[in-house]
């Protein structure tokens, strides 16, 4: 049973974290910033860690192991492919791991990450970087709060988000 300060769909949560992998090599967290703050139910977070937050309370901690089915999925596709480093705009400012959209030739959008940055060519995959990766997360749930309908509408919170524009 969940009321009204337990997390469940159409709430904004505001949480801590600390993301590792199962070797337990740091890749993400929130220390020493401002909490992440999502919307329960938007498809905000990876889905087994959402689905673990669940019914939860402001002040609760907890540890959660995420498979990658559950995460960013199993890797799959050729792997990384290269692409000349001419194909993207020559003022766009590429980085390892970057997510960027591209359209096949059935006008379906892709997302694609880059995995390396080279002189003359990227490489690229679609596979996201945590794909195949178990993940293990330290959770302390900050607050809880209900969305607001156009955060609804959105699907996403708007705090921190100073400069949002949804033109």
């Amino acid at each position: 049973m969940t009321g009204p300060d337990t997390i469940s769909a159409g709430k904004v949560v505001a949480l801590h974290y600390t993301l590792r992998d199962d070797a337990g090599v740091l890749i993400d967290g929130s220390a020493g910033s401002e909490p992440l703050f999502y919307l329960h139910g938007a498809e905000n977070l990876v889905p087994g860690l959402e689905k673990a937050l669940t019914g939860h309370k402001a002040g609760d901690k907890l540890s959660v192991t995420v498979l990658p089915k559950d995460g960013y999925g199993l890797r799959e596709g050729p792997g990384p492919q290269s692409v000349p480093r001419d194909a993207f705009p020559e003022d766009a400012e590429l980085e390892e791991g970057m997510p960027f959209s591209v359209e096949n030739d059935e006008g379906e959008e892709i997302e694609l990450w880059i995995t390396s940055v080279g002189e003359e060519e990227i490489l690229v995959d679609v596979n996201h970087p945590l794909a195949g990766v178990t993940l293990c997360f330290d959770v302390e749930v900050v607050s809880i709060r209900n969305a607001t309908p156009e955060e609804q509408q959105h699907g996403h919170p708007h705090e921190g988000d100073l400069g949002h524009d949804h033109d």
